[in-house]
């Protein structure tokens, strides 16, 4: 992978963050040759700041670091794209991206990271933990269940019955897909290949 640094007077390329599981743009910064090796090295985010003058690793005093999973250089060598997982808000001021912007998809892979959490953190007052700790038949039996009461509903026209059941059927499935050792965007990968 060759990025051309002498292309700017000052060494600097773009690059572009984003969230590796949701796709959602979270922040744009600069890096030189320096940040751009230690990027690749340590796997985490590193630019450098223009108003520091010095490299900065994105999270090294709020802890919000962004874990590199991806690095991609566009057609003209000049501009950095890096999928990242980040750990906590992007933005200085609390937001998940530094663009204001919350998607809806964005919310799936949260409820998925928030499952994942209470399972691998043995969460004992949890009901997604307690539900996993049941094994595998319990959590497939709970799909099955919540899916049975999904076609239920869509046989009548209750619709807030009907969107409440099916939130219950996906909130279990992330469930079971935890527990087969899945990811939801292992699932959308399938989609995607099919499509």
């Amino acid at each position: 992978m060759k990025v051309d640094f002498n292309k700017s007077n000052d060494g600097l390329v773009p690059v572009v963050i984003q969230n590796n599981k949701t796709l959602q743009v979270l922040m744009l910064g600069y890096m030189n040759e320096e940040a751009f090796e230690k990027t690749q090295n340590e796997q985490v985010v590193t630019f450098f700041s223009r108003s520091k003058n010095r490299l900065w690793t994105k999270g090294e005093s709020s802890g919000n670091f962004l874990y590199v999973k991806d690095i991609k250089v566009d057609c003209d060598n000049d501009t950095i794209l890096i999928k990242a997982d980040p750990k906590g808000p992007t933005c200085h001021k609390g937001d998940i991206s530094c663009f204001a912007e919350e998607t809806p998809k964005g919310f799936v892979y949260e409820l998925e990271n928030i499952i994942h959490d209470r399972i691998d953190n043995n969460v004992e007052t949890s009901y997604t933990n307690k539900l996993f700790k049941r094994g595998i038949n319990k959590v497939a039996q709970k799909v099955g269940e919540e899916a049975v009461e999904v076609v239920i509903e869509a046989k009548d026209n209750n619709d807030d019955l009907f969107t409440n059941e099916a939130a219950d059927l996906l909130y279990h499935y992330l469930i079971l897909l935890k527990a087969k050792g899945f990811t939801f965007q292992d699932i959308e990968a399938v989609l995607k290949s099919r499509h």
